[in-house]
């Protein structure tokens, strides 16, 4: 094993300089009863990284992990070791920065699954023998003790600024937003990428190549249960996935870690903020409201808290609060969504300022910016003042991929902005 990955299996990236323009909120999975009264079913599994690294680096990420937080944990550490121990710098092109984040996504897969190599092949080696019934109990206990110890995995939405150019590679579900406030006072928001789930064609299209049954696939709704089709870790749909009924007629490996990369946007001159945001905190969401508004109600949110936190840490716990809040509202309420709104799994938002002025007036450390006026409405419950935010949300066209990296940057070309009025907002598909 390289020095590389020996070092991303210690905790050592505490000692990295944390990056100080962003902020993170999280909340615990959540099951509620008859009463409303909610349970943590089990702990929490996501992940989340924001460091500085040399020559004008920063590195950003939000793990959703699933089965346990070994994988989110792991993958969190890995990636970190893999992008910023100098394998970056300022002279990197284009293709360059592509070719390093594939390569350290596909050394985070290969470095886990090299940790759990023993336990797995205890396990086969346990599986294949037939013990006496008196050591049966002996046994069973065994193989439950290494299932836990090897099972899990996580999907990862990661952004990269080099060179003030921003960056985004994704695997799985969850999302990122980029939203720019522009000399008008709109904010133009961009959801960069699509998430890799059971009811995306390309995603579907590249399993029908492989021989899988995609209207099968699609129907479902999950796979090993999950919905993504791309993830870190989960060794059943790696090395076991000919055991799966979907994926039985699959000619390789149909569930890949590959990432998805856009980029790069130029970030110079722009004023706003970047947000990271777990399958969960996005599913709270539109499983409360549907997922016609999901992005308008978090961008929302944000721009009202940002308007009167004092800290990015403390504006982005208080956006999770409130969806939070709204999930639970909606189910003691009765109404026709409560059906979908029974439990949540762990959500985590990662915000990510570009020039963008706090509450207090205090400039964050890019300098610059201000806060423009808003006009989708919103108000927080800890405060009788509202606040609203003008949007044209614009969705990446899906383009073909070459070798998980888009042919043309869906982040620059390809992009249409509605001019919208002061209370209006618009999705755009293009």
């Amino acid at each position: 094993m390289s020095a590389q990955r020996e070092t991303c299996q210690k905790s050592w990236t505490d000692d990295l300089p944390l990056c100080q323009m962003c902020g993170v909120g999280t909340a615990p999975n959540c099951v509620y009863g008859p009463d409303g009264k909610g349970t943590q079913s089990h702990t929490n599994e996501d992940g989340h990284l924001g460091f500085r690294g040399e020559d004008g680096c920063f590195l950003y990420g939000v793990f959703n992990g699933y089965d346990g937080s070994r994988v989110a944990n792991f993958a969190s550490q890995c990636l970190t070791a893999e992008l910023l121990l100098g394998q970056l710098n300022s002279s990197h092109t284009d293709n360059d920065v592509r070719r390093i984040l594939t390569q350290a996504f596909d050394v985070v897969e290969k470095s886990y699954f090299e940790t759990i190599g023993d336990a797995l092949a205890e396990k086969a080696d346990l599986s294949n023998y037939l013990l006496p019934h008196n050591e049966n109990q002996k046994f069973q206990e065994r193989l439950k003790e290494l299932e836990q110890e090897v099972s899990g995995g996580a999907t990862a939405v990661v952004a990269l600024i080099l060179n003030n150019k921003l960056y985004i590679a994704n695997v799985g579900s969850n999302r990122a937003l980029l939203c720019k406030s522009s000399s008008d006072g709109q904010n133009q928001v961009l959801q960069i990428g699509r998430p890799h789930s059971t009811d995306n064609d390309e995603e579907l299209q590249r399993l029908a190549a492989l021989g899988v049954d995609s209207a099968r696939v699609r129907q479902a709704g999950q796979i090993a249960g999950q919905s993504s089709t791309r993830r870190l870790g989960d060794y059943r749909v790696k090395f076991n996935y000919n055991e799966i009924d979907l994926l039985s007629a699959a000619k390789t490996r149909p569930v890949i870690a590959e990432p998805e990369i856009h980029g790069s946007q130029s970030l110079d001159s722009v004023t706003g903020f970047l947000l990271l945001m777990s399958e969960g905190l996005i599913n709270a969401l539109e499983s409360a409201h549907g997922p016609e508004q999901a992005n308008q109600e978090i961008v929302a949110m944000v721009a009202a808290e940002l308007a009167q936190a004092a800290s990015l840490e403390a504006a982005a716990q208080s956006v999770v609060d409130r969806v939070k809040r709204v999930h639970h509202d909606v189910y003691v309420s009765g109404r026709q969504r409560a059906t979908y709104c029974s439990r949540h799994e762990d959500m985590t938002l990662l915000i990510r300022t570009l020039n963008y002025v706090l509450a207090d007036g205090a400039l964050t450390p890019t300098q610059g910016g201000r806060i423009y006026p808003v006009s989708v409405p919103y108000s927080n419950s800890q405060s009788t003042s509202k606040t609203s935010v003008t949007l044209s949300l614009v969705m990446p066209s899906q383009g073909t991929l070459t070798n998980g990296t888009n042919t043309a940057s869906t982040l620059e070309e390809g992009l249409t902005f509605a001019p919208l009025g002061p209370s209006t907002a618009m999705l755009i598909y293009v």
